[in-house]
């Protein structure tokens, strides 16, 4: 049983954070805590020139809200948006906030992740605890 549970949150298409909830319910110890993580990646200078200036108060009001349904009902859970490159924010976060697992969410591994990673492999390969993926 873990104490200290990050959730990394992605909201594309083919990872399940629902399923990480569950997990991450399933495995906490009494009273542990459930931190929901999601990592807003930054966009270059160029794109930004071109969206509103108030885009990233409304996507992180947009992730926010969405991280927010996926921790309803559950004790202890807190909700947390960053901004960074996403593996290395996730792990940097990990090793800040002492969490003793991780729980992502994984897509099915192609030939372009031979060459370059994926987020959770990175994650895998270099956390200082415990890593539970789901696919």
């Amino acid at each position: 049983m873990y104490s200290n549970i990050l959730v990394p949150v992605s909201f594309e298409a083919d990872r399940n954070a629902r399923e990480s909830m569950e997990i991450a319910q399933a495995i906490r110890a009494e009273g542990g805590k459930i931190t929901l993580l999601h990592v807003m990646e930054h966009l270059p200078q160029y794109a930004t020139e071109y969206l509103p200036a108030d885009h990233l108060d409304k996507a992180r009001d947009d992730i926010t809200g969405g991280l927010a349904a996926l921790a309803e009902g559950v004790g202890n859970a807190e909700v947390v948006v960053v901004e960074g490159h996403s593996a290395r924010t996730i792990l940097d976060y990990a090793d800040e906030v002492k969490a003793d697992c991780i729980i992502i969410a994984s897509h099915r591994p192609g030939m372009q992740d031979f060459f370059l990673g994926s987020t959770a492999a990175r994650v895998v390969r270099h956390a200082r605890c415990a890593v539970h993926v789901v696919r």
